[in-house]
């Protein structure tokens, strides 16, 4: 046979869920039977998800992008000589010049659909374990100190300073620590978590090693929801290769340095993202939200100092760790530093993930990068940050993504989720949808969010078939208030973001007229 020509087909969960298996099988036989050589290799998803399943050929000039390619595609594409690079309506160039991916900022999925995920060589040959490498000889305080002074904060929504939590595990006495990793991610419209895993997970493996050298932990735990399955089995393997190539163990890489870890499979509460359930439920317990103090950092898993962090945090460690503190902090702006994946969901014509810095629009990520509604209707409602992130009017989308700003407006930027809606949404449903969703994951322990999601379905549903309107309207604002002040946690805290935007700046939706206070902001 001839020379092989290398393939690119990814095998990420949403490329298989549009037919990714039967599209390689489909090549496989059609370049045998005219007797070509191909070699298929599965890598992660660039992200531009309404081209899965994307095809990449490599030729001389780089790679270039096919898709989304079906079954019912493949034979067409080897009549055009597709192997060389021939032109075909599927074609789309050299896949970096795509402007999608051109315009990006990629820095925590720098490899992300470039290599074979778990191909420790070429993670290697990608800059892969440069940053713990470095970190092996720093000591432990200097290695905290880098984080904090890259201004790196949670990814996972609540934003906190991720080297003030390394600090305070740092500096806490115990004969054990631990580093916990939150890939629960049970937020509508985000999918950052998933496709890093399955498309890149040295490098959580990776910043994990360097969060338990910063630490002093020498365990951590992968907690993965249940829905993931190919990223759990994709996590295991790169476990196991990291291991016996000796990034993880009791000697890594022949240093007095240990961290080893494993991964953890929810049980498919939406409660279990919330750090402290989280850690119930690593303990063999039902997913309650525990009382603080004490913090985690402090006393965490099975009692002992833990940190907690996202993926993408712990992810975006080890570039920090290999460029430099600076070099990371020269994206964003204000206080947030860095990029953040924003995955581009709902009605949006081009769905996918766009990693950029701090500061962008919302209006750039759904038109510049999402090319406006899939439906071609205007859009008229965005929900930023997850199901209990507010739902924002066309003229907030100009405010730049940022979490100060995001705070300003009564938003927040959370995990980077967007779920866009066209003119044809009604608001009043989104807002009961919101606290009905409240209510069915309510671990149940404090009242304000057991019982008030309860009430607070029951009375938008009123508002909205007009039993007593304004009262009704009244209470729900009030009830609000109490949920935000009186909640354990961010599930009872936040669900009236959703609920009060989508009052505040669509009431026409609920039967009631569009006047001055109809603006007004959560306090």
């Amino acid at each position: 046979m001839n020379h092989a020509i290398r393939l690119y087909i990814p095998r990420d969960t949403a490329a298989v869920a549009v037919g990714a298996e039967d599209v390689v099988n489909a090549i496989e036989q059609e370049a045998q039977r005219r007797e070509l050589n191909v070699d298929i290799v599965r890598n992660g998803s660039r992200g531009l998800l309404w081209l899965e399943t994307l095809v990449e050929v490599q030729t001389p000039s780089g790679r270039v992008a096919y898709g989304p390619v079906d079954v019912t595609d493949v034979v067409s594409l080897f009549e055009a000589d597709w192997l060389h690079g021939g032109p075909h309506p599927l074609f789309h160039g050299l896949t970096e010049e795509i402007p999608y991916l051109k315009n990006q900022e990629r820095l925590t999925f720098a490899r992300v659909g470039v290599t074979d995920p778990l191909s420790i060589f070429e993670y290697q040959a990608h800059g892969g374990f440069q940053g713990l490498e470095k970190a092996l000889s720093m000591t432990p305080a200097a290695i905290v100190d880098e984080v904090v002074e890259s201004g790196l904060r949670g990814r996972g929504g609540a934003a906190f300073p991720t080297g003030i939590k390394w600090k305070t595990v740092l500096v806490t006495d115990a004969d054990q620590k631990y580093i916990v990793c939150n890939a629960d991610e049970g937020d509508s419209g985000t999918f950052s978590d998933r496709m890093l895993m399955e498309g890149d997970p040295y490098a959580l493996i990776e910043g994990m090693a360097i969060a338990g050298l910063a630490t002093q932990a020498t365990y951590g735990y992968i907690y993965v929801r249940s829905e993931y399955p190919l990223a759990i089995s994709t996590l295991e393997d790169a476990i196991a290769h990291a291991r016996a190539a000796g990034w993880l163990g009791r000697n890594i890489r022949g240093s007095d340095h240990a961290f080893d870890l494993e991964v953890r499979q929810g049980a498919g509460a939406y409660i279990c993202g919330e750090e402290t359930s989280l850690l119930e439920s690593l303990e063999g317990k039902r997913g309650l939200v525990r009382a603080k103090p004490p913090l985690p950092a402090i006393r965490g898993l099975f009692g002992k100092p833990t940190v907690i962090n996202n993926v993408i945090s712990l992810a975006t460690v080890p570039i920090i760790l290999a460029r430099g503190a600076g070099f990371y902090r020269d994206y964003g702006m204000g206080r947030s530093r860095g990029t953040l994946p924003f995955q581009l969901a709902g009605n949006i014509k081009h769905g996918g993930l766009v990693e950029k810095a701090f500061g962008l629009s919302l209006r750039d990520l759904l038109y510049g990068f999402g090319g406006g509604s899939a439906s071609g209707r205007p859009l008229r409602a965005v929900q930023v940050g997850g199901p209990l992130g507010a739902y924002l009017p066309e003229s907030q989308w100009d405010v730049p993504l940022d979490y100060e700003a995001y705070i300003g407006i009564s938003a927040m930027v959370g995990h980077g989720g967007l779920v866009a809606f066209d003119e044809t949404v009604d608001m009043s449903e989104m807002a009961e949808y919101a606290m009905a969703f409240c209510a069915i994951e309510s671990c149940g322990k404090c009242t304000p969010c057991r019982i008030g999601a309860v009430r607070g379905t029951e009375v938008i549903n009123k508002i909205r078939h007009n039993e007593q309107r304004e009262e009704h309207v009244y209470l729900l604002r009030d009830l609000c208030d109490t949920m935000l002040a009186g909640s354990l946690c961010a599930l009872g805290g936040m669900t009236p973001y959703p609920v009060l935007s989508a009052l505040n700046h669509f009431p026409e939706d609920f039967g009631l007229p569009r006047t001055s206070t109809t603006t007004e902001v959560v306090d």
